[in-house]
C-alpha cells in the first residue's frame, strides 16, 4: 500500500486491517512490508467495501470459522480470488450459553487459546494457515470477530516477522478500539434480551486481554519448548516456509 493507503478500512468490517499494521518496527532494526497480509472479522460487506476489498489485489480469502458459522454468514465470492477454509477451534457455543459470572467466562477464553496450542485439531488449522499465507500475498484470513483465531495467526506472523512482544500485544489489542461500536450493539442485545448482568458474564467473552494472548504463549512452553519447536513440531512448519514468511512480511 502507499502511505494515503495505510489507514485502509471496511465500514462493514470493522475489524478489518493490515497485519504490518503501518509498518511495524523488528527488533534488529528492520520494518515490515503493508499490502501482503490482511486479517478481517467475517465479510459480510456492503457494496462499497466488497469493491474497496476487490481493489486490493487479493489472492486469496481465508475463513478460519467452523462449518457451522461458515454457514450463517458465507463469505462474498470475488471473481479471481480462492476462497479457502481452515476450521480452527473457536469459543464453544454452548459453553457461552452456560456461562454464570465474568470469571467463569475467563476461565473459558483462557482454555480457549490454549486449545489453539494443545488441540491436534486447531493445530493442522494454523500449520495449515500459514503454509498457505507462505505461497505469497496479498491474502487476507479471518473468523467472526476477527480476534482470538485471527489473532493467534497474526501474533505468530508477527513473531515470525521478528516484531517484539510489546508490539505484538500493542497489535492484538486493537482490536478492542477497532470493534467498541460493533461490540456496543452486542452487549444493547445481550441487556435487551437477557439483562445488564448478563453483559458483565460475557464482556470477556467479547474482547481481547493479554492474558489470553499470555496463557496461549504459555501452553507453547509448556508443550514445545519454545515459539521455534511450536512452529516446527506443533505446525509443521519447516524452515524454508517460515523464511519465505519472514521475507514476505519484511520491508527489510
Amino acid at each position: 500500500m502507499t502511505a494515503q493507503d495505510e489507514y485502509l478500512r471496511l465500514a462493514s468490517a470493522d475489524n478489518f486491517r493490515d497485519v504490518a499494521g503501518t509498518g511495524y518496527a523488528t527488533t534488529d532494526g528492520g520494518k515490515l512490508r503493508t499490502g501482503v497480509f490482511y486479517r478481517s472479522n467475517d465479510l459480510r460487506l456492503t457494496d462499497v467495501d466488497l469493491t474497496t476489498l476487490q481493489g486490493i489485489g487479493l489472492r486469496a480469502i481465508i475463513d478460519l470459522r467452523s462449518p457451522t458459522e461458515i454457514a450463517l454468514h458465507p463469505d462474498p465470492e470475488i471473481p479471481g480470488v480462492a476462497g479457502l477454509h481452515f476450521d480452527a477451534i473457536g469459543i464453544p457455543i454452548e459453553r457461552i450459553s452456560g456461562l454464570t459470572g465474568a470469571d467463569e467466562a475467563r476461565t473459558l477464553m483462557t482454555e480457549v487459546y490454549r486449545s489453539f496450542v494443545v488441540e491436534a485439531h486447531s493445530r493442522e488449522a494454523f500449520g495449515g494457515v500459514l503454509r498457505q499465507l507462505a505461497t505469497g500475498g496479498p491474502q487476507l484470513f479471518h473468523c467472526a470477530q476477527g480476534k482470538d483465531r485471527t489473532g493467534w495467526v497474526a501474533a505468530l506472523l508477527l513473531h515470525i516477522a521478528g516484531v517484539d512482544d510489546p508490539t505484538i500485544e500493542s497489535d492484538y489489542l486493537l482490536t478492542n478500539a477497532q470493534t467498541a461500536a460493533s461490540r456496543a450493539r452486542v452487549e444493547a442485545e445481550i441487556e435487551k434480551h437477557a439483562g445488564a448482568a448478563a453483559v458483565a458474564i460475557y464482556e470477556p467473552t467479547l474482547i481481547v486481554d493479554v492474558a489470553y494472548l499470555d496463557a496461549a504463549w504459555a501452553a507453547v512452553v509448556e508443550q514445545y519448548g519454545d515459539r521455534a519447536a511450536y512452529l516446527r513440531d506443533g505446525l509443521g512448519l519447516d524452515d524454508e516456509v517460515i523464511a519465505t514468511l519472514r521475507q514476505l512480511l519484511r520491508a527489510s
